[in-house]
């Protein structure tokens, strides 16, 4: 039985894992051009200046530079007053920086790791795994890797890059299913090249994830821990795509992952995986949901909601449940024939909205499902009326870590705020100030304000925090690849007081009887909030 204290140590291990992906890419990348040492050379170097000597486009250099701090390999000195960024080297980063080399192999596999989904795992993959393994069984050469060391977190980084990606593949193909989990098995009962997949079962042994008695392999209390939550590792390995194209993001072609068209195919990041992933994670957050919608729907009928609208609604899934929780759990669902729920599902995406209107008829809920963009919510009250006569005000406006991958609009009223926020945001490669990414939400809340007044929007955002908070609690946040995948893919991430103060400037309130984050304290990177006017 996992100990208390197991499971932190374990928790941190994903974390670390995590960690890898982001940095192991971004500091490869960089150290391939000679940045590094340029930066060990001038210790203190400004972004504008850095950017320029070596062609760089800056926005997605300052996302680079910014996750390295929040290894605690550099240090961020930001002045948004002035819009003046600069990153000074620290005691750790040549010892760091002469380490970086080692990352070579597991970069390099990615390029065979970000084919998995489709092409899953071939001989010559298997032939590069096995390599790859041998080398980090012998530590990469390194020897007397002591705990929290800069070895033993580089080391972490590696294996986070080289297994990742295959617990995903695993947890997707049903390697950790009850069958498995429950009982020992042999390779051939999985994988249809049970020698080539020893490869990869012997080298989880060495992890001590399985223990293995002649041919047939079994999970360990560790191993089950890390397969019950493969899916942690979903959303960070969905943006593989992105994290292969750092020469050309950073250095190159800043539109290289750019679609002609919002129903193309996405090439930053793979969205089935993306919603696998993020499954598992949202089911935490969606418990103080149902808390928050069983109050609003419990109360008189005429101080309730007419129904819910769900900006983004992707496969459907988020209006499933809610619906759900309002007819079983809610005094709502009682009288949903004299008061029937309105329910809306809106997205950009003609494709989400196909298979939105599919499983809602599968699960016989009506609803409306019409296209609708977060940017132009007077568009969306306006087909809404002219449409179905469904007043955009009566509704319960709900949302789901949408509003920071809005796409870009430049604030039509620059103010003379000075921004609290560490982050690093970028629009095709282009630095922006972040006193213009608070005055663009600002301007984003209040576009909303009027259709919100009433009844609320309901929220879960994404956050991120400030990286010398992440650089002090390694393993302990997944800040760092949060910073990573949505830096890298042009979304806006602020921190959560940041966030609720330009949401309380608009006029929006987040509610304090049901305000939570994750975690409940100073690493808070997802909140809940019912923002009112």
């Amino acid at each position: 039985m996992l100990t208390k204290f197991n499971k932190e140590q374990l928790r941190g291990t994903i974390f670390r894992h995590l960690d890898g992906i982001a940095t192991a890419t971004t500091a490869y990348t960089l150290h391939k051009k000679g940045l590094l040492d340029y930066l060990l050379k001038h210790k203190l170097v400004e972004l504008k200046s850095i950017a320029k000597e070596f062609k760089a486009n800056e926005g997605y250099l300052n996302v680079g530079l910014r996750i390295l701090c929040a290894q605690g390999w550099l240090i961020q000195h930001i002045d948004n007053a002035t819009d003046s960024i600069r990153y000074e080297t620290n005691t750790h980063s040549k010892t760091a920086f002469e380490l970086v080399p080692l990352y070579e192999d597991a970069v390099n596999l990615l390029n065979y790791s970000v084919k998995f989904p489709n092409e899953r795992i071939g001989a010559d993959t298997f032939n590069k795994l096995e390599k790859i393994f041998k080398k980090y069984e012998s530590n990469f050469g390194l020897s007397k890797i002591k705990n929290n060391s800069l070895e033993y977190q580089v080391l972490k980084h590696i294996e986070g890059v080289i297994v990742a990606p295959i617990i995903v593949l695993l947890g997707v193909n049903g390697l950790f299913h009850k069958y498995f989990m429950e009982a020992s098995f042999r390779a051939q009962e999985y994988h249809n090249n049970p020698e080539s997949f020893k490869t990869i079962l012997d080298f989880l042994c060495y992890l001590g994830w399985f223990t293995k008695k002649k041919d047939t392999y079994q999970f360990t209390e560790a191993g089950l821990f890390f397969a019950k939550r493969a899916s942690a590792y979903g959303v960070t390995v969905s943006y593989l795509p992105t994290f292969v194209k750092l020469d050309e993001l950073i250095f190159g072609n800043p539109l290289v992952l750019k679609t002609e068209s919002e129903n193309d195919t996405e090439l930053h990041v793979d969205r089935e995986m993306n919603v696998w992933g993020s499954g598992g994670a949202h089911s935490t957050y969606f418990k103080v949901i149902d808390e928050i919608i069983i109050k609003l729907f419990n109360k008189p009928i005429e101080e309730q909601p007419k129904g819910i609208l769900d900006m983004g609604c992707g496969n459907g899934a988020f209006l499933q449940h809610v619906f759900d929780v309002i007819e079983f759990k809610t005094s709502r669902g009682k009288i949903l024939d004299e008061h029937p729920l309105l329910l809306v599902g809106a997205d950009f995406n003609q494709a989400a909205l196909k298979v939105t209107r599919a499983n809602l008829i599968k699960s016989d809920i009506w609803a409306k499902v019409i296209w609708g963009d977060i940017g132009r919510p007077d568009l969306l009250a306006k087909d809404l009326k002219e449409d179905y006569n469904i007043d955009l005000k009566d509704l319960l406006n709900v949302r789901t870590f949408l509003d920071h991958n809005r796409i870009w609009k430049s604030p039509k009223q620059i103010t003379k705020r000075i921004s609290n926020s560490t982050g690093a945001y970028t629009y095709e490669g282009k630095h922006i100030s972040n006193n213009l990414v608070e005055d663009s939400l600002f301007e984003h809340l209040e576009k909303w304000k009027p259709y919100v007044e009433r009844f609320g929007l309901l929220i879960i955002e994404l956050h991120t925090i400030n990286p010398k908070l992440t650089a002090a609690n390694l393993g302990k946040t997944a800040a760092t690849a949060y910073d990573a995948t949505h830096g890298y893919s042009d979304q806006y991430i602020l921190e959560v007081e940041v966030f609720n103060k330009i949401a309380s400037e608009v006029g929006l309130h987040p509610d304090p009887n049901y305000f939570t984050t994750f975690p409940n304290n100073k690493l808070a990177t997802v909140s809940v909030n019912l923002l009112k006017g």
